[in-house]
């Protein structure tokens, strides 16, 4: 007979080179005080991820290509019994009870999918970053603003108790990102939970936004804390690795072809078209590696513009609800 208990959370976590990390993320994970249950995509890891991984009691598959953070955890979830999903990177550090806070938050109120804790900022060896001895936050949600870029709410500030209650986000960065089941079988177009032509980068993002159009909400519970391992640091776009430049700027417009309507079209102006402008032009002068993605975006027209269908066709929200969200400064909502 199958122990239910044991098939509430499974723990989803794509890697890639992640020896630094692997070991001491699944002690925290399996440390938890409620059952979890962990599985592993490694995507053509070089390095001894794949040997660190097996010392833990845990499913893990390999493979020989880098398939990418969405393909990865959409594979880890098919076939799976589970109840909740927890994504996680394997540079978080979970403190134990960050399951069970998540879990409390969420079933608060109905049409609560996605929830997620206080990140806060680690170095590479685990130990937290401190300013005038106070922690530094890495995310409490993500916010996106009028020129459709989306951040880690509170990312890099001290954390002096400004973020200590728990309320509604718009999403939920998907470094530590737990998500219901009903949630997962509402929103995922195609059998795809997390959109597999983004690749990696902003699929937190795109996901937030499918689930307001959907009805979701996301929750930010402050007890459920972790460390985080920030390996993007705010830095000059040409200091950028050429890939994830090529991934952001793809995944920016298609993003936004799949979810934007009018009201935020026009909430948005002239804002979103400024940045469109702006990276258009940095691309053609200093760039050209991104012509790239503007070429895939085209190739891809066809396909987003039919998930686009799909996911208009089943919004639960009405025009202009989804507007408010995008502003300069973060917004949130009590419960």
């Amino acid at each position: 007979m199958r122990n239910t208990r044991d098939e509430q959370v499974l723990v989803s976590l794509v890697t890639h080179n992640d020896e630094a990390f692997i070991e001491r993320c699944l002690e925290a994970v399996l440390s938890q005080s409620v059952p979890v249950r962990v599985r592993i995509m490694d995507s053509a890891s070089t390095d001894r991820t794949i040997e660190y991984a097996r010392r833990f009691p845990i499913s893990l598959t390999s493979r020989p290509d880098n398939i990418g953070y969405c393909r990865g955890h959409n594979a880890n979830l098919r076939g799976e019994s589970y109840r909740y999903a927890l994504f996680l990177n394997a540079d978080c550090f979970l403190e134990p009870d960050f399951v069970a806070c998540l879990l409390s938050a969420v079933q608060v109120k109905r049409r609560l999918g996605m929830a997620g804790g206080k990140l806060l900022r680690m170095r590479r060896d685990g130990s937290w970053i401190r300013q005038a001895g106070l922690p530094v936050l890495d995310s409490t949600g993500i916010y996106f603003t009028p020129a459709q870029r989306h951040f880690d709410r509170g990312g890099g500030v001290v954390d002096r108790g400004q973020f200590v209650r728990c309320e509604q986000v718009f999403g939920i960065t998907g470094a530590a990102l737990l998500c219901t089941r009903e949630f997962i079988d509402d929103v995922s177009v195609d059998g795809e939970l997390f959109d597999e032509d983004f690749f990696a980068y902003r699929e937190d993002a795109d996901l937030a936004w499918r689930g307001r159009l959907k009805g979701w909400s996301a929750v930010y519970e402050p007890t459920a804390r972790a460390g985080h391992f920030r390996r993007l640091q705010a830095q000059p776009r040409a200091e950028v690795d050429p890939l994830i430049n090529y991934h952001s700027v793809k995944n920016r417009f298609l993003m936004r072809t799949k979810n934007i309507d009018l009201a935020v079209w026009w909430h948005c102006f002239p804002f979103m078209w400024f940045r469109d402008v702006g990276i258009l032009g940095y691309i053609a002068a200093r760039e050209r590696s991104s012509m790239d993605a503007l070429r895939e975006v085209r190739r891809l027209r066809p396909r987003t513009l039919e998930k686009r269908r799909w996911i208009q066709a089943g919004r639960r929200t009405a025009p202009g609800e989804i507007a408010g969200w995008f502003a300069f400064r973060p917004v949130s909502f009590p419960l």
